[in-house]
């Protein structure tokens, strides 16, 4: 519970800020919502699910997420996404208890063309690694699968959509196999001075659960803004989502607060 404290603190602080920028951060904003952007970033995203279980449990997600991307020749890029997930997860079948610590990592590797046309693409693979601290904050399995992400960015908008699905290989023999599908589309729309709407909910299914519990559809979004303190930009965002459908033990509702530290080359 104290990560989802701290959220709060650092969201507020960021907001505060925001009031006091007023500069022209439009183009840095696109450049942020394109996960090929040649941008280093380092995002820290909180998820906060909502009424969970019979006793509307509050689970906590802080996920740690740098990106690098590295300039392999003068026409590709290999961008780097790790993940590094912080998680409270309540007992849901309680009114109090739950476990809190380091949940799976997975990283992802994207091959990408340095000079894109009007589509930006990039492929690559996915690997998860059982760093989980506690059972029920992880898989005990390595997995890995393929990733794929495609957009295009129009005058003012920036849409496209991210998949991978990864296969478990490796691990505690008495886990259950991994075989799980990540979608994630993502529409934004960008206004003078760095302000945006953005809508960007991830849609997963679980392939060896049954058919009532496979699927979390998320339906929201938010907004945010790029700004500068001091010479250093950052990017804040917050966005909620329904889901309409979700496992019975899975958030009925989510809000997602975000930071992003961003390091233009210069």
């Amino acid at each position: 519970m104290k990560v989802r404290t701290l959220s709060y603190l650092v969201l507020f602080v960021a907001f505060g800020f925001i009031v006091l920028s007023h500069a022209d951060e439009e183009e840095l904003a696109k450049q942020t919502q394109n996960p090929l952007a040649d941008l280093i970033s380092v995002p820290f995203q909180n998820n906060i699910g909502f009424n969970l279980g019979p006793h509307d449990r509050t689970q906590n997600v802080l996920n740690i997420q740098p990106i690098i991307p590295f300039n392999l020749t003068d026409n590709w890029n290999l961008i780097t996404r790790t993940i590094v997930p912080v998680i409270y997860q309540p007992d849901v079948l309680s009114n109090s208890g739950g476990e809190f610590g380091l949940g799976d990592i997975n990283m992802t590797l994207f091959l990408s063309p340095s000079k894109p046309g009007k589509l930006i693409w990039g492929l690559g693979p996915i690997v998860s690694f059982p760093t989980a601290t506690d059972k029920t904050l992880g898989t005990d399995k390595w997995s890995a699968g393929p990733s794929a992400v495609l957009l295009t960015t129009t005058g003012d908008w920036v849409i496209g959509v991210l998949a991978n699905n990864v296969w478990s290989f490796a691990g505690d023999d008495d886990r259950d196999d991994v075989n799980q599908l990540l979608l994630q589309y993502f529409i934004n729309y960008n206004f003078q001075g760095g302000w945006y709407l953005s809508s960007a909910p991830i849609n997963t299914a679980n392939w060896k659960a049954d058919d009532g519990n496979r699927w979390t559809i998320p339906i929201g979004g938010g907004g945010g803004k790029v700004f500068k303190l001091g010479k250093r930009p950052l990017n804040v965002s917050t966005q909620a989502f329904y889901n309409v459908e979700h496992p019975d033990f899975g958030p009925e509702w989510t809000l997602r607060l975000q930071l992003q530290f961003l390091f233009p080359k210069r």
